[in-house]
């Protein structure tokens, strides 16, 4: 059944074979999650009466933090776990199969930016390399490899030297790609303010403690006139999911195929937002969360547009994570 998921996952359309598959999954996790059934049961909700996605209860995030969610009786192979300051109590996402997660991630990528072997990739994410766990540095060192370029890295203090030799070798043909948090790219905009004019510069979020919180307007806003980008991109992912969206610009975010968003009433979480353009609560369908949840109700607000484009407006609480509109400056 895991395997049937998984050949699955990653060929879904958008439309009745989204829903489809997203309905056998929860029927799947409800049977074999022993968290997720208790939430559910909790509710109140008759999984036969489930026909659509806005009818699939969305499990709080804030579950990753005090229980082990796992579907089945599968060997943990990784355990992701959220950043926090001193005290927190940190979500962990335990991994049962780590290609389903790679897998995500490549598609999700390639589908967006093409062959990640065409580009020249830095990946400027301080204190995130500092600690075992990271969701975000396990991708980007698998994406920094698929480059199979000498240039791509983890820079700190060095990414003068990176920028140099990666105008050179975009005259080559390849693409060159800045991955990094928002703290770390303003501190780059403003050490030294280098012209990035025709890279990707792409921010994963903030973190807390650095800089004092501004929205993702403001960071955007910032970091094209100090590094003369046209745009800044995007990713919008966390701890407690396998795949993640990305806005090239705006801070309009798309999703692959596999995953989606749903709004919730901010006022009524059981309550779904079936109108374009009106606020709620991000509810987030990750169907690669096979082994895990991929129900999830995040503590970020946003809008969905008409196009089927979403943004993220900011948070509910201080929940820690990646990829909201509140960024720490």
């Amino acid at each position: 059944m895991k395997e049937n998921f998984r050949d699955r996952v990653f060929d879904v359309k958008d439309g009745p074979g989204f829903t489809s598959l997203s309905i056998e999954l929860f029927n799947y996790q409800y049977a074999n999650n022993p968290v997720y059934r208790s939430f559910v049961d909790y509710l109140g909700k008759d999984p036969g009466s489930v026909k659509e996605l806005v009818e699939i209860p969305f499990m709080p995030v804030e579950f990753f933090r005090d229980h082990t969610v796992i579907t089945g009786e599968i060997r943990v192979e990784m355990i992701f776990e959220s950043s926090g300051t001193a005290g927190m109590i940190t979500a962990k996402h335990f991994i049962t199969d780590l290609r389903v997660y790679e897998e995500s991630f490549l598609r999700g990528f390639r589908s967006f930016y093409g062959d990640p072997g065409r580009y020249i990739i830095a990946a400027l994410l301080p204190s995130y390399t500092e600690r075992a766990g990271s969701s975000l540095v396990y991708m980007a060192d698998r994406l920094i490899k698929e480059t199979g370029h000498k240039l791509s890295g983890f820079y700190k203090e060095d990414i003068t030297d990176f920028i140099r030799k990666a105008r050179n070798w975009r005259n080559r043909g390849r693409k060159a790609m800045i991955i990094g948090v928002s703290f770390a790219l303003l501190d780059l905009a403003e050490s030294s303010g280098p012209d990035l004019k025709g890279f990707t510069v792409m921010e994963t979020g903030g973190m807390k403690g650095r800089r004092r919180e501004i929205t993702r307007e403001e960071l955007h806003s910032a970091l094209t006139s100090k590094l003369r980008l046209k745009a800044v991109h995007s990713e919008y992912g966390m701890t407690e999911l396998l795949s993640q969206a990305y806005s090239k610009g705006k801070g309009l975010f798309r999703c692959p195929p596999w995953m989606k968003i749903i709004l919730r009433d901010p006022q009524d979480p059981l309550s779904m937002i079936r109108e374009p353009g009106k606020t709620g609560g991000i509810n987030v369908i990750d169907l690669a969360n096979i082994n895990s949840c991929s129900f999830i109700a995040t503590s970020d607000l946003g809008r969905i547009s008409a196009d089927g484009s979403f943004e993220v407006l900011g948070r509910f609480d201080n929940s820690d994570i990646r990829g909201c509109n509140l960024m720490v400056e």
